[in-house]
């Protein structure tokens, strides 16, 4: 059996309820109600419950987008929540997600316990920026590299809402990125990448994760300084422990390396699976 991860909610967020293919989650104030593939057990409370205590509900109207359903008058479209004096501002969007994947929280608390002052550090698919908020506030020279423009404008608003600078952005193909790293001789001393499971780079080009992840880790393989570290989360259902584990073989035999399942466990006592993270640390 390989080994799981558990991660957890805080003061802001709360896994309440998962089941029936849905979650139910606290948000600061707010109670949202989600499409979720892997809760396919039944949930604790009933979904009557559930709609008398949620402000939205995703409603799905296609494979990846879908409109958000108000179920409490005046709730908010926006709003912040905090994590470590750190803020993220959250808003709906079609494709379900809001602003921020908490389960990520296990690897923030990495990066604030392995990244010290003036350490370089690498943030690739880089989404809104709660990994690069949490190395620039370690003190760290922070790179923050994502395909999607509008994205990294979101995070500069969580930069500058957790009272944060010097972010550097970078609008580019996060493997291409990379490589150019590479060639410069550049090197990191963390470095965390969260790839789609499919995606479309800067100059739309459409790919696969399991088709670039092992050009993914030889780059990132030469990128790591003396004592750094890698973090990869994977989302894709086509990417096993046994592919990381082969993966980290190929480009880590020499490093210390740990394949994981990454959980979370609601406030009912549900278990819920969030994908599989293989971790690098440089002795």
């Amino acid at each position: 059996m390989s080994d799981r991860l558990y991660t957890t909610g805080w003061e802001h967020y709360e896994l309440i309820d998962a089941g029936g293919g849905k979650k139910l989650e606290r948000w600061g104030d707010i109670i949202t109600i989600r499409p979720e593939v892997q809760a396919y057990f039944n949930s604790v409370k009933s979904f009557d419950e559930w709609a008398q205590l949620a402000h939205w509900e995703f409603v799905p109207k296609g494979k990846t987008t879908g409109e958000w359903k108000r179920r409490k008058l005046n709730a908010p479209e926006k709003w912040s929540v905090s994590y470590e004096g750190l803020s993220f501002q959250l808003h709906l969007t079609k494709f379900k997600h809001i602003g921020l994947f908490p389960e990520q929280r296990a690897n923030w608390d990495f990066i604030r316990d392995f990244l010290a002052e003036d350490d370089r550090f690498l943030n690739l698919f880089a989404y809104t920026g709660a990994a690069s908020l949490m190395a620039q506030n370690c003190g760290a020279e922070v790179l923050h590299v994502d395909s999607v423009k509008q994205l990294i404008g979101w995070a500069r608003e969580n930069m500058e809402l957790s009272g944060l600078s010097n972010i550097k952005w970078v609008h580019e193909d996060a493997l291409k990125f990379a490589k150019r790293e590479v060639k410069r001789g550049h090197s990191f001393s963390g470095i965390i990448m969260d790839p789609p499971a499919w995606g479309i780079g800067a100059k739309k080009e459409k790919w696969k994760l399991e088709d670039k992840l092992d050009e993914l880790m030889e780059a990132a393989a030469s990128l790591i300084g003396k004592s750094g570290f890698l973090i990869l989360n994977t989302y894709s259902p086509k990417v096993s422990l046994e592919m990381l584990r082969s993966l980290a073989d190929k480009h880590f035999n020499h490093q210390t390396y740990q394949v994981s399942e990454l959980w979370m466990k609601t406030t009912t006592g549900k278990e819920l699976y969030y994908g599989n993270l293989l971790r690098v640390k440089n002795d």
